[in-house]
């Protein structure tokens, strides 16, 4: 069976024409908050819905969902790989089908949680766009979402859903919210709120949106901002224990956690680069040399702006 055939897809469309809005979960199987929150809203927002359309996929990637993992068999990470290749690997010609999609719509939300390893801050955000008009409309989207955490980050990134969107400008924010191999049922609703007051922000819906106030609103120039993976590398092989939470203020040089061996006989301290609030940490604790244990968002400074 081709991978496109796989989408398990839901399109509404009202009466009166607008704008098209995608909302995708599953990019990456072991990350279950958002599934279930776009299947809710395949429920919700059909009486709602007065104008466009609002196609909804709950599991893209159900290869890397049976297997409970980040990604299917092949060992590609499915958000590294559009546009993707439709004579290639499995994800490869995933991401082709995905890339195909994306390009379909006028407004695209990609929800997302730190998987089974990494439990993350509760945000949204957007690639700092060279279009004006696009970059515009994706702060405004990512204010009417309602996390607590708005974040700009850089446009240099390849592979991503967020790529293809920003090559055929248009307007997509990324969210992420939580983590871990547990339901998390206040993540589910916070992201099912989300999408809605997004596509009450659009118009697509009657009613309003609910009124929501971000704490933390910050965009990031500096070149290779909102690569997750690359920051905080473990030092050494072994089992990972954090002191600290996500959204917490640290100082530079403040523990992020202590990695130790079997035994507990030799501890290795993991120390914040930069002062900030932790963005994210490892909760799973098996860690090898090299793997990112957290991250921090940094405090404003060159290149790093708070938005008012």
């Amino acid at each position: 069976m081709p991978p496109e055939a796989e989408f398990e897809s839901c399109t509404l469309e009202a009466s009166t024409g607008g704008p098209h809005l995608l909302i995708t979960a599953g990019v990456h199987g072991d990350e279950f908050a958002p599934m279930q929150a776009v299947r809710r809203l395949a429920t919700l927002l059909g009486d709602r819905l007065r104008r466009g359309r609002i196609t909804l996929v709950p599991l893209v990637n159900a290869a890397a969902f049976r297997r409970g993992s980040r990604c299917a068999d092949d060992g590609l990470d499915l958000a590294r790989t559009l546009p993707g290749n439709a004579a290639g690997s499995y994800t490869q010609r995933l991401a082709w089908a995905l890339d195909r999609l994306i390009r379909q719509a006028d407004y695209y939300i990609d929800l997302h949680t730190g998987g089974t390893a990494f439990r993350l801050a509760f945000l949204a955000g957007y690639i700092l766009h060279a279009d004006r008009r696009v970059l515009a409309e994706q702060r405004a989207m990512a204010r009417a979402f309602g996390a607590p955490l708005v974040w700009g980050t850089s446009p240099e990134w390849e592979g991503r859903t967020l790529s293809t969107a920003r090559d055929a400008c248009i307007p997509a924010i990324y969210v992420e919210h939580g983590g871990g191999s547990s339901y998390e049922p206040q993540a589910v609703q916070d992201l099912v709120q989300g999408c809605v007051n997004v596509a009450a922000y659009l118009g697509l819906l009657a009613g309003g949106q609910t009124p929501t106030v971000s704490e933390y609103l910050v965009e990031d120039y500096r070149p290779g901002s909102g690569h997750l993976q690359a920051q905080h590398p473990a030092p050494a092989d072994g089992f990972f224990e954090p002191v600290v939470e996500v959204m917490q203020p640290v100082a530079a040089g403040q523990p992020l956690g202590y990695i130790t061996d079997a035994l507990g006989t030799r501890c290795v301290q993991v120390q914040a680069e930069a002062a900030g609030r932790v963005l994210f940490v490892r909760v799973h604790p098996p860690v090898r040399q090299g793997e990112s244990v957290g991250g921090i968002l940094p405090v404003p400074g060159p290149g790093v702006y708070e938005l008012r």
